[in-house]
C-alpha cells in the first residue's frame, strides 16, 4: 500500500499504543488516520518482545486506576473484536525477601484495597505451602492477585489493527518516519522514505524509540531504551498446572507458564542504556543460576527460545501522555516495562485528549511532559 499525501492524524508506531490510539480515534469517527510502523510487521517492536504480563498490583493510584480501566477491556477483547488474546488469569505472586520491602508492599496493598483491588497478603509459610516446588526458605511474605495474569501481545495488536482498518484507517508497516515537519510552532506533517505526508496532528507512540521521534520535532523527552531479556523452556511435566506468575521482587526474577513450559527472565541492574536487542549470554548464565536455585525443576528443562527487548524508561517509571510544546504533536510512551497492559485504555485516553481536549475516562493529566521540568515526578515502586 502506498502512503497518502495527506492525513488528519498520523500515528508513529504500530505497537499496542499506536494500534489502540488509531482504533479509538477511528471508533470516534475520525477519518483519514494514518498509522506508520517502521518494522515489516505490526507489534514487532517493544510490544512483540514483552513477556505479556498484566496486573493490578502497582504502587501508585494512577497505575492502579489504569489497570482497573485497561484489564477489563482485555477481558472483553475477544467478544468485542473477534480476536483471541489468550488472557489467562494465573495470578501474580510477588515474593518478598527483604524487610525493607514489607512496609512498602503493605502500603501498596492497602492502597489497592482502597481502590477495589482484592490483592491478598500471604505469610512465608502460606507461600511455601502453595508452591512446594520452589525453594522459598528466605521468603518473608508475598502478595497475590488472582486476576493478574498473561495475555498474547500479538493478538491484541492485530485485533486493534484489523478493527482500525475495517473502520477505514490506513495502517502501513515497513515505513519509517525520518522527519517531522513543524511550521510556526505547530505540526505540518511527516517525512518518510516514501514521501511527505501533510497532517495537523501527529502522535508519537514509538515506545523505546519515542525519544528519537520527538527529537525530530524538536521536543526533548526523557525516555531511554533499556534492554531486558528472557527465555522459554521446553516441556516441564512436573510444573503444577496452577503455577502462577511468580516474581522474586528483590532479584527482579520472574517465571510464568508458557505453553507446556515456562517463561523466565531477570532484570540486569547493571544494564546500560542502549538500543541493542541481542542476547547477553553472560547475563543469561547469571539469570539461569538464580532461576534454578529458586525453581530446581528447571534443571530438567531445555531451552526452547530466548529473546531480548527494550523497556522505554522514564525517570519516575510512569508514562508520558498528551500534548507537547509543539501544537498538534502528542506523546503516549515511556511506560517503563508495563505499557502493554495499559495499551487499551491509553489509546482511548489519547483519543479523548486529541478530540475533546480533556481526559474523560480517567484523569492522567499529572502524567504530562511538563512534570519533569516542574519536579512533579510520581515514582512507581513495583517495577520488575
Amino acid at each position: 500500500m502506498s502512503i497518502p499525501k495527506t492525513a488528519n492524524v498520523i500515528i508513529i508506531g504500530g505497537g499496542v499504543m499506536g494500534a489502540s490510539t488509531a482504533y479509538h480515534l477511528a471508533e470516534r469517527g475520525v477519518k483519514d488516520i494514518l498509522l506508520l510502523e517502521k518494522e515489516e510487521f505490526f507489534g514487532q517492536g517493544a510490544t512483540g518482545r514483552c513477556a505479556g504480563g498484566v496486573r493490578y498490583q502497582f504502587g501508585t493510584e494512577v497505575n492502579i486506576r489504569l489497570s482497573l480501566e485497561s484489564l477489563p477491556m482485555l477481558e472483553r477483547f475477544k467478544e468485542e473484536f473477534g480476536q483471541a488474546i489468550d488472557y489467562h488469569q494465573v495470578g501474580y505472586l510477588f515474593l518478598l525477601t527483604r524487610e525493607e520491602d514489607l512496609e512498602v508492599f503493605e502500603k501498596n496493598v492497602e492502597l489497592q484495597h482502597s481502590l477495589g483491588v482484592d490483592t491478598e497478603w500471604l505469610t512465608g509459610d502460606e507461600v511455601r505451602q502453595r508452591l512446594p516446588v520452589m525453594n522459598l526458605d528466605d521468603v518473608i511474605a508475598a502478595t497475590n492477585n488472582a486476576k493478574d495474569g498473561v495475555v498474547d501481545p500479538n493478538g491484541v495488536v492485530m485485533g486493534y489493527i484489523g478493527a482500525t482498518q475495517r473502520l477505514g484507517a490506513a495502517a502501513i508497516s515497513g515505513v519509517e518516519v525520518t522527519g517531522i515537519l513543524v511550521e510556526g510552532g505547530r505540526i505540518a506533517g511527516v517525512e518518510t522514505a516514501e514521501g511527505k505526508v501533510s497532517a495537523p496532528t501527529v502522535v508519537n507512540a514509538a515506545g523505546p524509540w519515542a525519544g528519537k521521534v520527538s527529537h525530530l520535532a524538536g521536543v526533548p523527552i526523557p525516555i531511554q531504551p533499556l534492554r531486558r531479556q528472557w527465555l522459554t523452556t521446553t516441556h516441564l511435566p512436573d510444573l503444577p498446572p496452577d503455577f502462577p506468575f511468580v516474581i522474586d521482587f528483590a532479584q527482579s526474577l520472574y517465571f510464568h507458564p508458557e505453553g507446556r513450559g515456562l517463561l523466565t527472565g531477570m532484570s540486569n541492574p547493571n544494564e546500560e542504556i542502549g538500543f541493542g536487542q541481542s542476547i547477553d549470554p553472560d547475563w543469561e548464565i547469571v539469570h539461569m543460576e538464580a532461576a534454578i536455585k529458586r525453581l530446581p525443576l528447571l534443571q530438567k528443562a531445555g531451552l526452547a527460545s530466548h529473546l531480548a527487548g527494550l523497556y522505554e524508561v522514564t525517570p519516575d517509571a510512569h508514562p508520558i501522555y498528551g500534548a507537547t510544546p509543539v501544537d498538534g504533536f502528542y506523546v503516549v510512551a515511556g511506560f517503563s516495562g508495563h505499557g502493554f497492559m495499559h495499551g487499551p485504555v491509553s489509546g482511548k485516553l489519547m483519543a479523548e485528549i486529541i478530540l475533546d481536549g480533556a481526559y474523560k475516562t480517567m484523569d492522567v493529566s499529572m502524567l504530562d511532559l511538563a512534570r519533569f521540568e516542574e519536579d512533579r515526578l510520581i515514582h512507581e515502586y513495583n517495577v520488575v
